[in-house]
């Protein structure tokens, strides 16, 4: 007697990535309720199973959702605006005065909603997001069904969203409080970084977040003048000022790290915090190089993100993972450093580990949420085919992403966006380039 389930995906590949390196051929994955019921071979599932959808994924490699650990999704309306500039220059003279203008909730549900229409074309089916207005966000995250970590954003100075640290923490508490219940979105601390943000207010994350068991989500070791300014106004370099206020733990989600001095990577391995590699924007911002061969080799967990558009300037998971690996290559002088496996769970489980929702997402295996995508490696730049895996991180574009689930909703089919209008996307990004271009 045959089990009904919701769907059956036949694929010519399966990649659960737990375990790390395997590729199933010829394998269906069952969902049931949104999750994932079984995996086993075609023949026996066909065998086994009766479904009220079935898809067949020929030439397909059906995978873990991507997870982009670091993000600025509304500052998509910004993408292009000030390119080729240091980091400091970049934010002082060109993004801040442009948020100052123009940010509202009006454009960070426009940024918001054209990100994450990028983002599930290219396979992302998590992200976590540091920016003003997270209420905001996470509605449009809810609405649109992917899943969402959205930022309890502090700053010392006054912006549109809160006038100093004691209005960004309570609005944020009450961010919390909304989406407390949502089983997409979730919530971090999210102080902006070391130099941005006060002692007391760090310090109230840290209280909050043991107390509320969440992630805190902060830029750490990113520029040399970050380093600097430290030194100058702290007396110490911003990672020991974090330990010396309780923030170096597991909860901590260290975004860049490219400036790491002798004794700090150990220090970081023994707190068990997570760092997020965002190398294309290091990249571009010239803002140095994240040692990632070591921090893996030192047991540090590293997710992936692409950082805002503003500075990447997309938010393409598969770029990400390409060039990390190469770039880890380069850096270690070590063309076994960063193979693809590894690349592919920075950018997957890793990132949900860093979020704390590992037990929900990263990796298909049986129980978890049915986030997954089905990419397309019947192209000529995917033939011929020798290793998935190797595939996925050196030769596939992100447009080879046919479909894309989320909780078991499909969200992406044959590369059509179901829950969102992509002709709106486009009328209200060239309302805002008109708006901003003028200014």
């Amino acid at each position: 007697m045959t089990e009904t389930v919701d769907q059956l995906l036949h694929a010519r590949w399966i990649i659960p990535v737990v375990p790390e390196n395997q590729a199933l051929e010829h394998h269906t994955l069952a969902i049931k309720d949104g999750r994932i019921h079984a995996i086993l071979p075609t023949p026996e599932a066909n065998r086994t199973f009766q479904a009220e959808q079935e898809k067949e994924l020929p030439g397909h490699a059906l995978m873990p959702g991507l997870i982009n650990t670091h993000t600025h999704a509304a500052m998509s309306l910004l993408r292009g605006l000030a390119d080729d500039l240091p980091l400091m220059s970049w934010l002082n003279d060109h993004i801040w005065p442009a948020e100052g203008k123009w940010v509202s909730e009006e454009f960070i549900q426009d940024g918001s909603q054209l990100a994450i229409a990028e983002m599930l074309l290219g396979g992302t089916t998590c992200f976590n997001d540091m920016y003003f207005f997270p209420d905001v966000t996470g509605r449009v995250a809810d609405a649109a069904g992917i899943r969402a970590v959205v930022g309890l954003i502090a700053l010392d100075f006054p912006t549109v969203w809160a006038a100093d640290g004691e209005e960004y923490l309570h609005k944020g508490l009450q961010v919390h409080d909304q989406f407390r219940n949502n089983p997409l979105v979730h919530t971090a601390f999210a102080p902006h970084a070391p130099y941005s943000v006060a002692d007391p207010v760090l310090e109230r994350v840290r209280i909050l977040s043991d107390e509320l068991e969440i992630p805190v989500h902060i830029h750490l070791h990113e520029t040399n003048d970050e380093i600097i300014q430290g030194l100058q106004h702290h007396d110490c370099r911003p990672m020991e000022r974090l330990q010396r206020l309780g923030l170096l733990s597991p909860s901590l989600m260290a975004v860049h790290m490219t400036h790491l001095a002798e004794g700090e990577i150990d220090t970081f391995a023994a707190s068990g915090g997570h760092v997020v590699h965002c190398p294309e924007s290091n990249l571009k911002l010239a803002s140095g190089f994240c040692p990632v061969n070591r921090l893996l080799n030192a047991g540090i967990n590293v997710a992936l993100g692409t950082d805002g558009a503003a500075s990447n300037n997309d938010l393409d998971m598969f770029s990400e993972m390409h060039t990390a690996a190469l770039l880890a290559k380069g850096v270690a002088e070590d063309a076994s450093a960063l193979p693809a496996a590894k690349a592919l769970s920075m950018a997957t489980i890793n990132g949900a580990r860093a979020l704390g929702l590992e037990a929900e997402t990263g990796s298909l295996e049986l129980g978890k949420s049915a986030d997954l995508i089905a990419v397309d490696l019947n192209r000529l730049q995917t033939q011929p085919i020798y290793h998935p895996i190797s595939h996925l991180v050196y030769a596939t574009g992100k447009e080879q992403v046919r479909e894309v689930w989320v909780a078991g909703r499909h969200l992406v089919s044959e590369g059509i966006l179901m829950t969102l209008d992509q002709t709106r996307l486009l009328e209200r990004a060239t309302y805002w380039r008109e708006r901003i271009a003028e200014s």
